[in-house]
């Protein structure tokens, strides 16, 4: 079984982000800067409201949010350049799909398939160590994303951990998370083989190639981290945490 994030992984979402934020402000007044919002894709919608709505709006603006991106951003999905044949070459090797986001499962499912990316199982409104335990339960071998915050959930989940740079995390970010391969974008993919990694339980992976030792984890020193990269925690405090200001029910 081999993972995929969505957003920046399989799914370019960034123009209907844009579109849908921007409709967000027509009714609300507050100037959402589209641009910064696309630019740190991958936390919850709660943990980006947060920074332009107080704490006690933001579970009525995610519900809007979401209404709108309906309307605005599925229309405009764009699958990522390789998605198509990332899934295909699973598919070749006798693999199941699944995808773990922190979109919630409604508006992920409705984005594959305005792309045409068909999928074995969908597990919305995930992140960080939550994706951990939906790979667990979906015993996925191979997960593959943008984000530290995908890596973490890979390490969480047992996973082989596959880091993308087509998100907002340097090479150097997704390694320091846990990263055990990381590719330039998924056209990377298949040359690679979902088949190199070693399935859950297995032995290891052989050496050389894409495929490297798993990196001990370590928190990440101020010149790794960056705001595109980290999210903030409720406390404001230096942990891989996700903000937990709204529900667990990630946009």
């Amino acid at each position: 079984m081999v993972g995929f994030d969505l957003d920046l992984t399989l799914l370019d979402a960034r123009a209907g982000i844009r579109a849908t934020f921007a409709a967000l402000s027509a009714e609300t007044g507050v100037a959402v800067d589209g641009d910064a919002v696309v630019g740190r894709l991958g936390p919850p919608l709660e943990t980006e409201l947060a920074y332009w709505f107080p704490a006690a709006q933001i579970p009525a603006q995610a519900d809007r949010y979401r209404q709108l991106y309906a309307v605005h951003a599925i229309p405009a999905s764009a699958p990522m350049p390789g998605a198509a044949r990332a899934v295909a070459a699973v598919r070749r090797h006798g693999g199941r799909v699944v995808v773990v986001t922190a979109k919630n499962t409604a508006l992920a499912q409705a984005s594959l398939a305005v792309v045409g990316l068909a999928v074995d199982v969908v597990e919305g409104a995930r992140f960080a160590d939550a994706k951990g335990a939906a790979l667990l339960e979906q015993h996925v071998d191979i997960f593959v994303g943008d984000h530290v915050g995908d890596m973490i959930g890979a390490r969480a989940g047992g996973a082989h951990a596959v880091g993308l740079t087509t998100g907002p995390c340097s090479a150097d970010e997704l390694r320091a998370a846990g990263a055990d391969t990381v590719l330039t974008h998924l056209d990377e993919f298949p040359a690679w083989g979902p088949g190199a990694a070693p399935r859950r339980g297995g032995p290891p992976a052989p050496p050389g190639g894409a495929v490297g030792r798993r990196p001990a984890w370590r928190r990440p020193g101020t010149a790794l981290r960056s705001e595109r990269c980290w999210w903030p925690t409720r406390s404001g405090a230096e942990r891989i945490s996700p903000v937990r200001w709204g529900p667990r029910s990630p946009g």
